[in-house]
């Protein structure tokens, strides 16, 4: 038991002392880097799949050269390396610093972008192009997409970014509408029909023109036949047939 009280801080030691080995070896190579020269490496390091390498080069430029704008420039590269190695929280982390810090920056557009475009990443599954829908599960990570490209609008009304998104704020809107939906399709099935009728109004009050609503007007006579409302039901459905004539019920009310 002693030689074992004596081997484990030697071990200790041992262990401490490659660790401080590899950052020697590692400034030894980097020795004289110029900050281009290090964004360079990082960046074919980060095309090579190394994104953990790629981090610690950037961290490293940003520590030698912090004023470069190869410096600042590698903030935003940490963010976006991050995402590619699906760690979506700790890259809108960086991005909310970033946007605090460079507010009027000409890339902070970008990042308000990238923290959009991250965080509708983070709601989706592989599965959703087959056999799932994003709506159906939780939608925090949409709604924070859609909140931080508003945002984007809000602050930088004209920018590269501005098409795509605004087709981007469209899919999430919708995503969100149909959210709703399945939730009033839900209280619908457990007969909480003033539940049910609530969530129908909000979906034709909060998200007009999206393809949910005539749905929402289809569910929402639906429950008021049965709570015996008949003329609500009736006037639902005649503003259902003049503007949705086409409309064709979808969803099931099966269990």
């Amino acid at each position: 038991m002693k030689k074992l009280f004596i081997i484990l801080p030697f071990l200790v030691l041992l262990l401490n002392g490659c660790s401080w080995q590899k950052e020697i070896k590692i400034e030894s190579i980097t020795k004289g880097w110029s900050p281009k020269t290090f964004f360079t490496q990082a960046k074919e390091q980060e095309s090579l799949g190394l994104t953990n390498k790629a981090i610690k080069l950037f961290e490293q430029l940003q520590a030698t050269y912090p004023g470069s704008k190869y410096a600042l420039q590698s903030k935003l590269e940490i963010a976006y390396a991050l995402y590619k190695n699906k760690d979506y929280d700790q890259a809108i982390y960086h991005l909310n610093n970033y946007i605090k810090f460079y507010p009027e920056h000409f890339s902070t557009p970008y990042a308000y972008y990238l923290r959009g475009v991250i965080s509708q990443d983070k709601s989706r599954s592989f599965l959703d192009d087959y056999f799932t829908d994003s709506a159906q599960r939780s939608v925090n990570s949409v709604r924070n997409a859609f909140n931080y490209y508003l945002a984007l609008i809000d602050k930088f009304p004209k920018t590269k970014y501005t098409e795509d998104t605004i087709t981007r704020l469209v899919a999430l809107r919708n995503i969100l509408s149909r959210h709703e939906l399945f939730i009033a399709i839900y209280y619908t099935k457990k007969g909480a029909n003033i539940a049910a009728i609530n969530r129908t109004k909000f979906i034709v009050e909060k998200y007009q023109n999206t393809p949910s609503v005539p749905a929402a007007l289809h569910l929402m006579a639906t429950n008021y036949d049965a709570i015996n409302a008949g003329t609500l039901a009736k006037d639902t459905r005649r503003v259902l047939e003049k503007n949705y004539p086409w409309y064709t019920p979808y969803y099931s009310l099966k269990n």
